[in-house]
């Protein structure tokens, strides 16, 4: 008990005094300590752009130029080079003991001095070098890059830098000429020229010249010219005949070897498969034509590979035959690495054969993962998680991957109602999940057809045990089958023919009771049930074909629940409507309808306008007339209008009981309509804002007495729409966004008191503060 005294006197000691230190070195320079000569950078002044082009090249070139010269000084905000916090807490510990010798002076400067960023570090006179040859590779031939170095008005040993950059007028390009490669290569490149990348009256690029010899060396490897490469190119230039104007000719290399300008065939096909630790086969197998080598014993079926090989012995070379059976051996999960290795037959003068290698490594079978993250969800659930996840690939030697999930998480609810009303709810939940993953179609006539994009056949059988406190104990389990294939990058299709679950109400609180005795049509939508549902959705996105400014994503789905089993039911002479039962419980029976469009309008480098319509439907029929809860929609929260934290609205007109804080848990309906619009601007470097508007609500399709207003009216349509605005900003991190959302509330559906469409009776009621990861659409 004396030594651990002794340790935490001697602990807070340590930080009295950091303390200390730090109240002190609050007043010191920041400059006392730096190298003779030296300068510290105190970030970017400004970027004086002059005769800017506001053309999708001209904001292509600027990007880069910006990022040229983007260089972040000391206690930066965000990375930003213009920004900083008023603090150098760094560079005060730096200038306070740089040249302190006691240990514990050295382990305060090893541990919280930052190193001065100087303004010979940056190297402004570099950086504009750098600019000026980007003004160049983008055609701006007389653009100019200059900068100023500003010294600090208080303090001569800091100073900012500005630049400054003169794009003035782009050389455009006037006429593009494409001369002889060879009779039949001449024929190729003439049938693409619609394709090409450099065209009269574009800007030039050096860029766009690249794209060009990229796109021509493709055409002709596609054609069976292996060794034909994009440095064989070659363009001459011409900006003498008319100012402003450049003259261009596309010519190929003089003195290309034999080899590149004659098509080639494939010849003997091999694998050549290492260990898991890299080592070389030791065995091999004949499987038709296919030659397998490989180490130790065959992992994988020969008929696999020989499927995903889309060469066949005697065919021409083409590049997107090679992409295409890369791509399909990469989605096995098999390999850590693919190879494909191409040789001569023979060392004639006439050969024209490759013989192919494709080598190959194995991935390690078996993968665990533990993640620890703290959640926020579109419901407005925060709080901590765990998701333990075990996987096994390729299982039965085909690609298949086997993966068993066990997670579990604890969440609050946050936020306020515009009622003014308690709005809080805590909730655990523990789910215990195992799929089966094969990597393509398994059904009769399709098992072995390899598509050109992934096509995956998933089995599922998931338990989920759902703690709501205060309310309910819900358990969840079931299973499903589903297809998921791409016919083209931009569309794919996700079949589920077979999905069953039950959901089990384990126990209920008092409060719930309560809120269930005035709204039968809750518990209903809660109680014992099956779930067997068929459900198939397509989702179209461009994002990734098309170069444009504006990017489309669309998915619909419908789902089925019910109707095959009521079916056989009517068939053995049972009743149509009600009674219906599965090993004794009942079984919900509805249709489903959602779909959701958006899209994203690039207005410029820096300004997007996103915009998104949601809608859906659900009708139940036949047992209930009730569909189960977990079916139901409702609105509000972090992803849908941020005004309004979730279940705070509808649905329709209905106002739950103020003066019962969990009455909105029954604030669900059956058809969903909603739509955002969202401006998004650059603010500084990787921080960005945004101004948005949200409308939208829920509402019934039959009337229900506990909910009155909650019926579909079109009469009050437009008046029972919620509608909400704001702001936020977003920090962009690459691999995520962080997000801070603040939703203002400026009219609700139900009566507030209030007269006029703007019927908030408080502000500060109307305010929905929003954190999460991720942009809302």
């Amino acid at each position: 008990m004396r030594m651990m005294n002794q340790i935490n006197n001697t602990s807070l000691f340590r930080w009295a005094s950091l303390l200390m230190v730090v109240i002190l070195l609050s007043a010191c320079s920041t400059t006392r300590n730096l190298p003779d000569g030296e300068v510290l950078y105190t970030g970017i002044r400004k970027i004086a752009i002059q005769n800017e082009d506001s053309t999708k090249a001209g904001q292509a070139a600027l990007e880069e130029i910006e990022a040229a010269l983007a260089y972040p000084p000391n206690n930066a905000i965000f990375g930003s080079s213009s920004l900083r916090t008023p603090f150098p807490f760094g560079l005060w510990i730096y200038n306070g003991f740089v040249n302190k010798k006691s240990k514990f002076s050295k382990w305060i400067f090893n541990k919280l001095a930052a190193k001065p960023v100087l303004i010979s570090t940056v190297s402004p006179d570099v950086r504009t070098k750098v600019v000026q040859n980007l003004l160049r590779e983008y055609g701006y031939f007389n653009g100019t890059a200059s900068y100023s170095v500003l010294p600090d008005k208080k303090d001569s040993l800091k100073a900012k830098v500005s630049y400054q950059i003169d794009m003035r007028q782009p050389y455009k390009i006037d006429t593009v000429i494409y001369t002889s490669i060879s009779p039949k290569a001449d024929s190729i490149v003439r049938q693409t020229l619609a394709e090409r990348a450099i065209r009269p009256n574009d800007n030039f690029s050096v860029i766009k010249l690249e794209e060009e010899r990229q796109r021509l060396a493709s055409i002709m490897r596609n054609k069976g010219y292996y060794y034909f490469r994009p440095d064989f190119i070659a363009y001459q230039a011409d900006t003498l005949n008319y100012p402003g104007r450049v003259g261009l000719k596309v010519i190929s290399k003089p003195g290309l070897p034999a080899t590149a300008v004659r098509p080639w065939h494939v010849g003997n096909i091999s694998y050549s498969l290492n260990g898991y630790d890299g080592e070389t086969p030791t065995d091999s197998i004949l499987y038709k034509d296919l030659m397998i080598y490989y180490e130790g014993k065959l992992r994988v079926r020969p008929r696999i590979l020989y499927n995903r090989l889309f060469f066949r012995k005697g065919d021409l070379y083409k590049q997107s035959v090679q992409e295409k059976t890369q791509s399909a051996l990469n989605r096995l999960s098999i390999f850590r690495y693919t190879d494909m290795q191409y040789t001569p037959k023979d060392t004639s003068l006439a050969c024209d054969t490759l013989n192919l290698r494709i080598n190959a490594m194995y991935e390690l079978p078996l993968d665990g993962e533990l993640e620890l993250n703290v959640t926020s969800k579109s419901n407005n659930q925060a709080g901590p998680g765990a998701v333990v996840s075990l996987t096994r690939r390729n299982l039965f030697k085909g690609g298949e991957v086997l993966g068993i999930t066990l997670r579990g998480s604890y969440e609050w609810q946050t936020g306020n109602r515009v009622n003014g009303a308690s709005n809080s709810i805590n909730s655990y939940e523990l789910g215990l999940s195992g799929t089966l993953t094969f990597p393509r179609i398994i059904f009769p006539g399709f098992q072995h057809k390899i598509y050109d994009y992934p096509a995956n056949t998933t089995f599922k059988l998931y338990a989920d045990q759902l703690n709501r406190s205060r309310f309910f104990k819900l358990l969840a389990f079931g299973g499903s089958a589903s297809y998921s294939f791409q016919p083209t990058a931009s569309s794919k299709h996700t079949l589920v023919p077979f999905r069953l679950t039950y959901n089990l109400l384990q126990s209920t609180t008092h409060e719930f009771d309560s809120i269930t005795a005035a709204n039968p049509a809750l518990y209903l939508s809660l109680k014992n049930q099956f779930i067997p549902a068929m459900s198939y959705t397509y989702t179209y996105d461009n994002a990734m074909i098309k170069e444009g400014k504006n990017q489309l994503w669309w998915e619909s789905s419908i789902t089925s629940a019910g109707n095959i089993l009521s079916g056989i039911n009517a068939l053995a002479g049972k009743s149509f409507t009600k009674g219906k039962t599965i090993l004794g419980n009942p079984y919900a029976q509805f249709i489903k309808l959602t779909s959701e469009i958006r899209v994203t309008h690039e207005i410029d480098r820096n300004q997007r306008l996103a915009m998104r319509l949601m809608g859906g439907f659900i009708y139940s029929y036949g047992n209930a007339t009730i569909a189960p809860y977990s079916e139901q929609f409702y609105i509000g929260g972090a992803n849908s209008i941020r005004a309004f934290t979730v279940r705070s609205i509808g649905p329709g007109r209905f106002r739950p009981n103020i003066d019962n804080p969990y009455s909105y848990i029954d604030q669900t309906g059956d058809v969903k309509l909603e739509a955002n619009i969202e401006y998004r601007f650059r603010m500084i470097e990787n921080l960005h804002g945004a101004v948005f508007l949200d409308a939208g609500n829920i509402w019934l399709l039959r009337s229900d007495e506990a909910r009155p207003g909650g019926l579909i009216n079109s009469a009050n349509f437009l008046n029972d729409i919620a509608l909400g605005t704001g702001a936020g900003i977003r920090y962009d991190l690459e691999f995520l966004v962080l997000r801070l959302d603040l939703g203002i509330a400026l009219h609700t559906p139900y009566e507030t008191g209030k007269n006029g469409y703007y019927n908030i009776p408080r502000f500060k009621d109307g305010l929905g503060l929003h954190l999460a990861i991720g942009y809302p659409f």
